[in-house]
């Protein structure tokens, strides 16, 4: 019986900063960013992989071809 006497207000806020596409896409942008950080620091191992087994597989060849007799 007590709500009879009470008002009711609506309060309505224009924020901009509130808007939730605003939030949703600077976090996509975020993430979007992470993943080519992840990419970069993947192809970078990779590379230095590829590089330093060449190298391994070079310096290999050439103590073994060390004991061909021609």
């Amino acid at each position: 019986m007590l709500n009879d006497d009470r008002q009711q207000y609506v309060i309505q806020s224009n924020d901009p900063k509130g808007d939730e596409g605003f939030g949703k896409f600077f976090g996509a942008v975020i993430l979007f960013v992470m993943f080519l950080g992840f990419v970069q620091v993947a192809y970078e191992s990779v590379m230095t992989w590829y590089h330093d087994t060449m190298v391994w597989l070079n310096d290999t060849a050439t103590y073994l071809a060390g004991f061909w007799p021609f």
